[in-house]
């Protein structure tokens, strides 16, 4: 079972450290070295804020997920419990954007040109910093623990059982 980050809303004050925390994680110290006004600052999540809620939405690196199923060049694979893109493989058609039902995939521009000089431009959405730490750094920067990693043993045992006896309790 794939793991994700969720985020829960009562705990988020809106800060969007955990998109700084992710820039950071996939492009380490050299952001740190780069002109501010020439770098593309490219999260791989999203904060949403209303005056009453702000939450980030992550990829919920679904068992069956609709951007792969999408997706006709191949990019998109799932791999070590997470889906994952290939942006060497991407061709930015943009099929995996509509086709997530939670708005976690974005087109962003690589960095490389096309032959004809425009940016190429690829799908990029979480990957639970893969290959960057030992758990995603959003979830560990949060200053109010509003974003938690859930795992396939978080799924099967405790969230259920913690809602079934929240119901049982309520139903008194």
């Amino acid at each position: 079972m794939n793991q994700f980050v969720k985020a829960i809303p009562q705990r988020c004050i809106g800060c969007r450290t955990c998109l700084v925390a992710c820039v950071v994680a996939h492009e380490g110290k050299r952001i740190f070295e780069i002109d501010p006004d020439g770098y593309n600052f490219n999260p791989r999540l999203f904060m949403v804020k209303t005056a009453r809620v702000s939450a980030p939405v992550h990829c919920r690196h679904c068992e069956n997920p609709a951007c792969k199923a999408s997706c006709t060049s191949g990019a998109i694979s799932i791999e070590e419990n997470r889906v994952a893109i290939n942006t060497k493989k991407c061709i930015g058609c943009k099929n995996c954007v509509i086709a997530c039902p939670f708005g976690a995939v974005e087109i962003v521009e690589t960095g490389e040109s096309l032959p004809d000089g425009t940016p190429r431009k690829a799908a990029s959405k979480c990957d639970l910093c893969a290959g960057v730490s030992d758990r995603p750094s959003c979830v560990k920067v949060c200053p109010t623990d509003a974003l938690e990693l859930v795992t396939g043993e978080d799924l099967a045992g405790s969230i259920a059982r913690k809602r079934r006896n929240a119901v049982a309790a309520s139903s008194l």
